[in-house]
C-alpha cells in the first residue's frame, strides 16, 4: 500500500512505485523478480484456492530461482503460511512469507527492512551452495520463524507474530544468525511434489464456560462436516459433563475426526493428564500435541484433501509431524 498524494488515503501501490521506494531491489549483485496479483488481494479475503495458487507459483518456477518471498498481509499469513509448508512436500528451497504493519509509502514503514531481509534469507546458502533455510518461513521485525509454528500476536507492535513453542530458525541483527539445528531438512534427492487437493469441511469447537449442549450439537451436525478442531482449556482439558462425552462420541463414530488443541499459546494437550480430559479420550479425541490452530486446520484441510474418506490414514498423519509442524515427546 502508499498514500494517496492528494487524499492521503492508503491505496494499493504498483510495481513502479513500490520500486521507487526499495531501490536496493535493482542492486546488481542478486536478481529478483516480481510478479503481482491483479487484482491486490486483502488478506482478509484470503482463502484455500489462492494457497492452491501460491504453491502453484513456487513449483512452476521451482527451479529457476534459488528461494521465493511472498508478501502477505498479516492478518491471515500464519495460515498461508501453515498451508503451504503442507503443500509444497519434500520442500528443498526457502519459501519465505513476510509483510509490514505499516504501509510501504508510510514514513516509519517496517515494510523495507522486512522485505530486503527476507530476500537475504531466501538466497542464503551454505558453502556447499545449499539452501541454509529450506522450508517455509515468516521474517518478521528481527526473527525467522517456522510458518507452521507461527501465530499473529499483536496489531499494534512491529513484532507482530510469535512461535511460542518453537524456537526461531534466525535473529536478524547487524548480522543475520542462523539455528541450522533448529532447521527442518528434506531429502535433497528427492523432488518437490505439489498437493493442492483441499478439503474445507473442518470447523473450530471453542470450549468455554457454560456452553450448551445446543451449540455443541449444531457444530458437529454441519452437513458436510469432516474434521472439529477442538480448543480446550490448559493440557487439554474440557467440562465433564455426560452430554458433552455423547456428543463427541457421536460425531466420531459417524466418521469425523476431532482433533484437541488448547487454547493456550504455550504448552501442549496432555490426554489423560487431568481427569477432565479422561471424557475426551474415552470418545476417540485425538491429541493436537503443541501444534498450533493456523497449522491444525490447514493440516487438516490437505490430509483429508489428500486421502478422500480415508479417516485411518488421516487419524495417523495427524499423530506425527510432516514438516516440523509440532513436537511430540
Amino acid at each position: 500500500m502508499t498514500q494517496d498524494p492528494g487524499t492521503r488515503a492508503l491505496r494499493p501501490a504498483s510495481m513502479e512505485e513500490f520500486k521507487q521506494f526499495v531501490p536496493e531491489l535493482n542492486a546488481p549483485d542478486i536478481h529478483v523478480d516480481m510478479l503481482p496479483f491483479q487484482p491486490l488481494i486483502d488478506s482478509s479475503d484470503v482463502n484455500p484456492r489462492l494457497w492452491k495458487k501460491l504453491a502453484e507459483i513456487v513449483y512452476e518456477n521451482y527451479d529457476r530461482y534459488d528461494g521465493f518471498v511472498i508478501l502477505h498481509g498479516t492478518d491471515t499469513m500464519a495460515f498461508s503460511a501453515s498451508a503451504l509448508s503442507f503443500m509444497l512436500v519434500d520442500l528443498n528451497k526457502p519459501v519465505v512469507f513476510t509483510g509490514s504493519q505499516l504501509p510501504v509509502g508510510v514514513r516509519r514503514s517496517d515494510a523495507k527492512e522486512n522485505l530486503l531481509t527476507a530476500i537475504e534469507v531466501a538466497t542464503a546458502q551454505d558453502e556447499d551452495g545449499d539452501a541454509i533455510v529450506p522450508e517455509v518461513t515468516i521474517f518478521f521485525e528481527d526473527k525467522l520463524f517456522r510458518g507452521n509454528r507461527t501465530t499473529k500476536k499483536s496489531a499494534e507492535r512491529f513484532a507482530a507474530f510469535n512461535s511460542y513453542n518453537y524456537q526461531p530458525l534466525a535473529e536478524a541483527g547487524v548480522h543475520i544468525r542462523y539455528f541450522p539445528s533448529r532447521v527442518h531438512y528434506n531429502d535433497n534427492h528427492i523432488p518437490l511434489r505439489l498437493c493442492t487437493s483441499i478439503d474445507e469441511n473442518v470447523a473450530i469447537l471453542k470450549i468455554f464456560p457454560g456452553i450448551s449442549e445446543q451449540v455443541v450439537r449444531a457444530i458437529l451436525n454441519i452437513p458436510g462436516l469432516r474434521a472439529v478442531v477442538l480448543e480446550t482449556y490448559g493440557s487439554g482439558n474440557a467440562p465433564s459433563d455426560k452430554w458433552l462425552y455423547e456428543a463427541l462420541k457421536e460425531a466420531i463414530d459417524r466418521g469425523i475426526i476431532i482433533v484437541n488443541k488448547t487454547q493456550c499459546f504455550v504448552g501442549a494437550v496432555e490426554m489423560g493428564r487431568y481427569e477432565t480430559s479422561l471424557n475426551l479420550l474415552s470418545a476417540g479425541v485425538i491429541s493436537g500435541y503443541d501444534i498450533t490452530t493456523e497449522a491444525l486446520v490447514t493440516k487438516l484441510m490437505c490430509l483429508l484433501g489428500e486421502n478422500g474418506h480415508n479417516t485411518d490414514v488421516v487419524k495417523a498423519l495427524l499423530q506425527r509431524p510432516l514438516c516440523g509442524e509440532m513436537t511430540i515427546d
